[in-house]
C-alpha cells in the first residue's frame, strides 16, 4: 500500500522538527503532501492542518494524529555561552545527557549537544543518581555569552536532531515517531480514500500541542464538529524485557495496529472497525490501554461539544519519549487499511449511540 512517494514523505516528515507549540516545519511537510490529493487543505490559528475530502456530506468523520514532538526551550544563556533549558512535554531525564540537538532559531538551525559533568568528576554518591535537567546545558560551541546570543535567543525551541533510518525492510527508528507516525497514517488514509467514492465527509487533521495537554485536538474538533472521530497515536510495544504483560497486555511490533477498549472508545464504533478488520483479514492487536481513559487526542475529541463517537488506533512503539523510537511499517500499513475500509464502509446514516440499534 505504501508507495515510493509515501516512504519519501515518511522520511521527510520524521526529519522535520516540531516541538510542541513550534510545529511549523512539520506542518509544512504535512500540508504540502496532503495538498496533492485533498479537495481542500487549511491550517488554523493554532497550527492544526486539515486535509478535507467530500466536504459536502452531512456525516463528518475526523482523523487526528499529532505532529508535535517532545523537546526543550532555552531559558538562560550563561557567561560561558552555555544554554540552559526547560522541558517541553514529557521528558525522560535518563535519556537526555549527550543527546545531539538543534536550536530552531529565526535564522535557521543551530546544532549542539546536551552536556553534564563528566562521570570522573562526580562524587561516588552522585554516580548512581540521574542528574536533574537543571544540572545540564546545551553546548553550541560558543566561546561566551556574546557569541551565543548572536546565534540563539531566549525562548527558542530545541529539538532532537533528525535521525530517521530504516533498520530493515519493515522497522525504522526516528525521534518523534510519537506521533508523527500517527499523522503519517492520517495522511496516507486521506490519500487512499481520495480514490474511493465516499458517503461521508473526511477531515484528516495533523494536530498540535498534544504533548502539552491535547490542545490542538480540542480546538480542531470543536471547529469541525464531527459525529465520528478516529485518533491515531502510538502505543507501548511490550515485546521487550521487564515490561509487565500482566499489567499492559501483549503487544508486538509487526503484529498489527492496536485497537483499544477503554472509556474514550465508543463501543458501537469499536464493533464496526473490528468487523471490518475480520472481513478484510486485517491483523490487529487488542489492548485495554495503559489507563482507563485519557492521554491521547481521543479523550478531547470524545468530549467536544455534545460528544463524539471516538476510537483510538495505536501504532506499537518501542522506546517512547526517547531520542530514538522504533516502529514497524506493517503496523502502519495495517492501520491505514483498517481506517480506509472502515470509513469507506460508512453509509452516512449510522447511529453510534450505545445500546440503541
Amino acid at each position: 500500500m505504501l508507495t515510493r512517494e509515501s516512504l519519501k514523505f515518511l522520511s521527510d516528515f520524521m526529519n522535520a522538527s516540531g516541538p510542541s507549540g513550534f510545529e511549523e516545519e512539520a506542518a509544512g511537510v504535512f500540508r504540502s503532501y496532503v495538498s496533492g490529493f485533498c479537495a481542500e487543505v487549511r491550517t488554523d490559528v493554532l497550527g492544526n492542518t486539515m486535509g478535507i475530502l467530500n466536504p459536502g456530506a452531512p456525516l463528518r468523520v475526523m482523523l487526528a494524529g499529532h505532529y508535535d514532538e517532545i523537546g526543550f526551550q532555552i531559558v538562560y544563556i550563561s557567561d560561558e555561552g552555555l544554554l540552559y533549558f526547560r522541558p517541553n512535554g514529557g521528558i525522560d531525564k535518563l535519556n537526555v545527557p549527550s543527546t545531539e540537538v538543534e536550536v530552531l532559531t529565526a535564522n535557521g538551525r543551530v546544532h549542539g549537544v546536551i552536556g553534564k559533568k563528566p562521570i570522573h568528576l562526580l562524587k561516588a554518591s552522585e554516580r548512581d543518581v540521574p542528574p536533574e535537567l537543571s544540572d545540564m546545558w546545551i553546548d553550541i560551541g560558543a566561546a561566551d555569552r556574546k557569541e551565543a546570543e548572536s546565534l540563539v535567543s531566549i525562548g527558542d525551541p530545541v529539538a532532537v536532531c533528525p535521525n530517521f533510518r530504516m533498520l530493515n525492510e519493515h522497522r525504522f527508528i526516528s525521534k518523534g515517531t510519537d506521533d508523527k507516525v500517527g499523522a503519517f497514517v492520517v495522511a496516507e488514509t486521506l490519500r487512499e480514500l481520495s480514490k474511493r467514492k465516499l458517503n461521508v465527509a473526511v477531515y484528516g487533521v495533523g494536530t498540535v500541542q498534544e504533548e502539552v495537554g491535547l490542545r490542538g485536538a480540542h480546538t480542531s474538533c470543536f471547529g469541525i464538529d464531527p459525529q465520528v472521530g478516529f485518533a491515531v497515536d502510538v502505543g507501548f510495544a511490550t515485546d521487550l524485557p521487564d515490561i509487565p504483560k500482566k499489567l499492559l497486555g501483549e503487544i508486538k511490533l509487526g503484529g498489527g495496529p492496536e485497537l483499544n477498549r477503554s472509556c474514550d472508545n465508543n463501543p458501537v464504533l469499536g464493533r464496526l472497525i473490528r468487523q471490518v478488520a475480520r472481513k478484510h483479514k486485517i491483523a490487529y492487536q487488542e489492548t485495554a490501554a495503559h489507563r482507563a481513559s485519557g492521554g491521547t487526542d481521543t479523550a478531547q475529541m470524545q468530549m467536544t461539544r455534545a460528544g463524539v463517537a471516538t476510537a483510538l488506533v495505536s501504532i506499537p512503539n518501542r522506546y517512547m519519549h526517547s531520542p530514538v523510537e522504533m516502529c514497524d511499517l506493517r503496523d502502519v500499513e495495517g492501520a491505514v487499511r483498517l481506517l480506509v475500509e472502515s470509513i469507506a464502509a460508512l453509509k452516512g446514516d449510522e447511529s453510534f449511540i450505545p445500546g440503541i440499534d
